[in-house]
């Protein structure tokens, strides 16, 4: 029975994954069950090292996610305040395309945000309309390796739990 348990309990922690299709923090989730099933099963005892790693893999989904929208758009030519439209279009984004697409309208809403805030921004402050959609570019780019590479730090805390919570 425990192993079924267990089981079940993996799937939720890979459906946390899901969650960031939704700009959900998805990764937080899964280090907060993971404690949650830590402190319900005290023959279980993860350890600070283990703890640690899931903590420090979350940070790294977001700090790369962050800086790839900022660098993308950078390397693409925008100024600060297009990396600014960038930020607030994508989170605007995602807030509005929520309730489209079951959901799904979130991922959409945020990389053409990305796009759109960073364009308009870049417009606003003088830039022609070459140059402007040139860095908006760079922010779409940043935000889509960016969510990429924050789900691929979900998995590495997928996998690390599985591997820690699934007897040898």
């Amino acid at each position: 029975m425990s192993l079924v348990l267990l089981t079940f309990f993996l799937l939720l922690l890979l459906a946390c994954l899901t969650l960031h299709v939704f700009s959900l923090p998805g990764n937080w989730l899964l280090l907060g069950l993971v404690v949650l099933w830590d402190v319900l099963h005290p023959s279980l005892h993860l350890d600070f090292g283990f703890y640690a790693l899931l903590v420090c893999v979350a940070l790294a989904g977001e700090a790369v996610e962050l800086f790839a929208q900022l660098f993308g758009a950078k390397r693409y030519g925008a100024t600060g305040k297009g990396n600014l439209g960038g930020f607030l279009g994508a989170f605007g984004g995602a807030l509005c395309g929520a309730p489209f697409f079951l959901g799904l309208g979130a991922l959409f809403g945020a990389v053409a945000g990305a796009f759109f805030g960073c364009y308009m921004f870049e417009r606003l402050h003088g830039r022609d309309d070459a140059a402007a959609r040139h860095a908006a570019w760079g922010a779409m780019y940043g935000k889509v390796f960016g969510l990429t590479a924050k789900v691929a730090c979900g998995v590495v805390m997928w996998t690390a739990s599985a591997r820690e919570l699934w007897p040898a």
